[in-house]
């Protein structure tokens, strides 16, 4: 057999699988879409009917109504932009210094940030309530923003592993026209780094939209929610209220979906080029 046929075959044979393994992620989010168009009578039908009949598109409507959904988008979006905008400012800064600069001391603290990437979230969680609880931050969004912009260990590594990669000529020259280190970092090493340092803000834009955990721990006050929280008031004494869950569950993932969609291949290329690859 003609071996261009046999690429051709090789290639045809990956899509397919591909496709088969991506609906099995897509089956969940077409049920959530589904579901929240459908009567409550039809959400646990058997068997299970995909295309609702009829459609109900004031579920939307409702399920904005049901809470109050425009707060607690604005709270979600406050602490997702904030906490973003601070791993994107100090992580690439603090890997850079692991990747570029030689200053003593920085192999033992680059194994320190390993280290505590090993530290499941689950052994901290109890300290790190103590010392908000003493700062007087439970109750308030600071314990969800404050902490990023001090740096996250895997950010900081994923950005290392860029800023590896990058030659180190290019310092080397820059410093030789006499730039500061400063100078160098924000004007020449930062923007190549551009494609990691967006998969890293993805990364912690998804993490932060969507936590639930940090959220039901520090925020105790109902005008502060975010949506992850608002989902649970859709649980009343009669039972939930699943189509309106899900029409705000959906509401909820679209804007992940189509950030995503937008920026896929910077994404892409931020993962692969940091060393991170199947």
């Amino acid at each position: 057999m003609n071996p261009t046929h046999v690429k051709k075959i090789k290639i045809s044979f990956a899509h397919i699988c591909l496709l088969i393994a991506s609906a099995f992620f897509l089956i969940p989010f077409i049920w959530m879409v589904s579901t929240s168009l459908k009567p409550i009578e039809q959400v646990f039908t058997f068997p299970p009917e995909w295309i609702p009949k009829p459609f109900r598109w004031d579920n939307y409507s409702k399920a904005i109504e049901y809470i109050p959904f425009w707060t607690y988008l604005s709270n979600t979006a406050i602490i997702t932009i904030l906490s973003t905008l601070g791993v994107v400012l100090t992580c690439p800064l603090v890997a850079y210094s692991f990747a570029k600069l030689k200053w003593r001391g920085r192999n033992v603290l680059f194994a320190l940030t390993l280290a505590v990437m090993m530290i499941p979230g689950q052994v901290t969680m109890i300290p790190l309530f103590l010392l908000f609880n003493k700062l007087g931050w439970v109750g308030t969004p600071y314990p969800l923003i404050i902490p990023q912009f001090f740096g996250v260990p895997f950010y900081i590594f994923l950005l290392r592993q860029f800023f590896l990669g990058l030659p180190d000529s290019l310092r080397e020259a820059a410093k030789m026209d006499g730039a500061s280190e400063l100078r160098v970092y924000w004007q020449i090493m930062l923007p190549l780094a551009k494609p990691a340092v967006m998969a890293v803000g993805l990364f912690q834009l998804m993490a932060s939209w969507t936590d639930f955990l940090g959220p039901l721990l520090y925020l105790t006050n109902q005008e502060s929610y975010t949506l992850s929280l608002a989902l649970q008031q859709f649980q009343n004494k009669q039972g939930s209220e699943w189509s309106l869950m899900m029409a705000v569950s959906t509401l909820l993932t679209l804007p992940i979906i189509i950030l995503f969609f937008f920026l896929q291949k910077t994404f892409i290329k931020g993962i692969t080029f940091s060393g991170i690859k199947g």
